[in-house]
């Protein structure tokens, strides 16, 4: 079966636009300090003008989302039709950004992360692998 390449980056755009809802609920309810793209936005992107961060955090969001949802429709279909499989390749986008993008952008960790901060975090990435995964079921 071949791989619908506007559908997978059209279903991780999506996944990623869910994500951002996930985390302006926990932000209005003080779970989440400060999410992993504002970060990236309070470091990398000082010559952008406040007015515009926000909007190029979102567009980076959703163009990392996009290119998440079609790497996840090139994984063999055997991985794909799995269950699981979408959870786990959100929170492995997770893991892969704090573990290997993060340090590369040179991004520095301000504050250590709540365990509720985490688990919100974790959850929204979970959500953006089951959105993904609808592309290739």
């Amino acid at each position: 079966m071949k791989t619908d390449v506007k559908r997978c980056a059209a279903r991780g755009i999506v996944g990623a636009m869910a994500m951002t809802g996930v985390r302006s609920l926990a932000a209005g309810a003080g779970v989440v300090d400060e999410t992993p793209p504002e970060a990236v936005a309070d470091e990398k992107l000082r010559s952008v003008s406040p007015r515009h961060q926000d909007a190029v955090v979102e567009a980076v969001h959703w163009l990392v989302g996009a290119a998440g949802g079609v790497g996840y429709g090139m994984l063999p279909q055997a991985i794909r039709r799995r269950v699981w499989s979408g959870p786990a390749y959100g929170l492995a986008m997770w893991f892969g950004f704090e573990k290997v993008i993060a340090p590369a952008l040179g991004l520095s960790r301000r504050h250590e992360s709540r365990p509720a901060e985490r688990a919100v975090l974790a959850a929204d990435h979970a959500l953006y692998g089951l959105v993904v995964r609808g592309a290739s079921s």
